[in-house]
C-alpha cells in the first residue's frame, strides 16, 4: 500500500498578519484584514480598499522584511518573492527540513504558484522608461517580475535541486501547485515538496482593470465589511496579497526522519470548464467534476466530507456557480455540511488563495475549529438553506475537509485534507 502524503510544515503571510498561529487566532476571532489602501494615493480612484500585508512597524504580527532579506537584496526582487521567502522559512522550520546532503537536496521539489507574478515591477518599470528613458531601467526588472522567480529564489536560498515549477492558472494556481507536488512525490521525482502560492499585485493598473470587469467591491467606506461571500448584498471581491506554503512528503519519509505529520493530503482533482474565459457554466459542472476527482482519489464517499473551505470570492456569479457545483456533488446532504469562505477575512489572494486556504483547511482538521464566513448578514435566497458558519467560528469535528480553487480560463481544482 502506498504511504499517505502528509503535511509536515506550514507557512503564512497574509492580510491578517504573518505566521500560522497568529493568523489562525485572528481568523477564528472574526477579524478582517481588509483596510483602506496604503500603498499608493487613491484620490478619486474607484477602488480604495485591499488586503495588504501589514508590516512589523504597524502590527506585532506583521512582516519583518529586514529579517527575511536585507534592503539591498530586496531591491532585486518583487514583493511576491519576498512573501514566498517568508512563508517558506516558517514552513521549513516547522517541518525541520533543512537538507544538507546531495540526495536530500536533489529530491526536494519547489512548486510555488502565482496568478500574475511581479506585476508592480512591470508597471513601475514602464513608468521609469517613460519618465527617465530606457537607460534607467534596472537589470533586475526581468528576474524580479518573472512568475517562476518566487520558486527560483526559494530553491536557491535552500539549495533545493529537485523539480521546480510555477503553475500560473489564475485563482486555482495555488491548489494546482499542491497537486503537482503530490504527483511528483507519487511518481518518485521528489521525496519532499514545498508547495503553495504567492501573490502581490495590489497596483493601480491591476485594481483598475479588475474594476473595469466589475469584479471588485467598491464598498470603500466599510473595508472590513466589503468581502461578503454568499451574502445577497455582495458586490465583488477584494484583492488581497500574501503567500501560503506547505511542506509535504510521504508519511513513511516523515516518520523515518522524525518529523511530525500534521494532516494528510488525501485527494486532488483538476478540470477545465471549456466554457468561458471568466465565468463557469451556470450548473457548476466543471467545478463539480474537479471535486469528484479529489474525493475519488481520497477513496471517500462525498458523505464523508465534514467541512468545505469554499473558493467563495464574494462575486455574484462566482458564488452562485460554486454553490451549484457543491449541490451537484453533495445533493440533499449539502445543508448539513459546514461551508465557509475565509476570503471574507483575507480578501482574494488570486494565485496564493489555494495555498493559504489549504493551510486553513488543514488547521480545521487539526483543531476541530471552523473559520467563519464574516459579513454574512443576509444569505442569498438561493443558498439560504446552507450552513456557511456565519460570523462566528465554531467547534466541529473534521475528519476530511474539501478545499476549492476556481480560476479564469475555466480552470478548477480541489484537494481533500484529512486527519492523520
Amino acid at each position: 500500500m502506498e504511504s499517505p502524503i502528509v503535511i509536515t510544515g506550514m507557512g503564512l503571510v497574509s492580510p491578517l498578519g504573518v505566521g500560522v498561529d497568529a493568523v489562525w487566532r485572528r481568523i477564528l476571532a472574526g477579524k478582517s484584514g481588509i483596510r483602506a489602501l496604503q500603498r499608493f494615493e487613491t484620490g478619486e480612484f474607484p477602488v480604495r480598499i485591499a488586503g495588504e500585508v501589514p508590516d512589523i512597524a504597524s502590527d506585532e504580527a506583521g512582516l519583518d522584511a529586514e529579517r527575511v532579506l536585507p534592503v539591498k537584496e530586496r531591491k532585486k526582487i518583487d514583493l511576491f518573492t519576498l512573501y514566498a521567502l517568508a512563508a517558506a522559512e516558517e514552513a521549513l522550520t516547522q517541518a525541520n527540513w533543512h537538507p544538507d546532503t546531495d540526495h536530500d537536496q536533489d529530491s526536494t521539489a519547489t512548486i510555488v504558484a502565482t496568478g500574475i507574478g511581479g506585476f508592480p515591477t512591470i508597471t513601475q518599470a514602464q513608468r521609469t522608461m517613460e519618465e527617465k528613458g530606457v537607460k534607467r531601467l534596472s537589470p533586475f526588472v526581468v528576474p524580479a517580475f518573472l512568475a517562476n522567480l518566487a520558486a527560483g529564489n526559494v530553491s536557491i536560498r535552500h539549495k533545493f535541486r529537485g523539480p521546480l515549477g510555477c503553475p500560473v492558472t489564475a485563482c486555482a494556481a495555488g491548489i494546482q501547485a499542491i497537486g503537482d507536488g503530490m504527483r511528483m512525490i507519487r511518481s518518485g521525482e521528489a521525496e519532499v515538496a514545498l508547495v503553495g502560492g504567492t501573490e502581490a499585485c495590489i497596483d493601480p493598473l491591476s485594481l483598475g482593470s479588475f474594476h473595469a470587469m466589475k469584479a471588485l467591491s467598491t464598498r470603500n467606506d466599510a473595508p472590513g465589511a466589503a468581502s461578503r461571500p454568499f451574502d445577497r448584498d455582495r458586490d465583488g471581491f477584494i484583492m488581497g496579497e500574501g503567500a501560503g506554503l506547505l511542506v509535504i512528503e510521504t508519511l513513511r519519509h516523515a516518520e523515518e526522519r522524525g518529523a511530525t505529520p500534521l494532516a494528510v493530503l488525501s485527494g486532488y482533482g483538476t478540470t477545465s470548464d471549456a466554457w468561458h474565459i471568466t465565468a463557469g457554466p451556470e450548473d457548476g459542472s466543471g467545478g463539480a467534476a474537479a471535486i469528484r476527482r479529489a474525493i475519488r482519489m481520497a477513496g471517500l464517499d462525498p458523505s464523508e466530507i465534514s467541512y468545505v473551505n469554499a473558493h467563495g470570492t464574494s462575486t455574484p456569479v462566482g458564488d452562485r456557480v460554486e454553490v451549484r457545483a457543491l449541490r451537484s456533488v453533495f445533493g440533499n446532504a449539502l445543508p448539513g455540511i459546514p461551508v465557509s469562505s475565509t476570503k471574507s477575512a483575507t480578501g482574494h489572494l488570486l494565485g496564493a488563495a489555494g495555498g493559504i486556504e489549504a493551510v486553513f483547511s488543514a488547521l480545521a482538521v487539526m483543531t476541530g475549529q471552523l473559520p467563519p464566513t464574516i459579513n454574512l448578514d443576509n444569505p442569498d435566497e438561493e443558498m439560504a438553506d446552507l450552513d456557511f458558519v456565519p460570523n462566528q467560528s465554531r467547534e466541529h469535528e473534521v475528519h476530511h475537509a474539501l478545499c476549492n480553487g476556481l480560476g479564469f480560463g475555466g480552470v478548477n481544482a480541489a484537494i481533500v485534507v484529512s486527519r492523520v
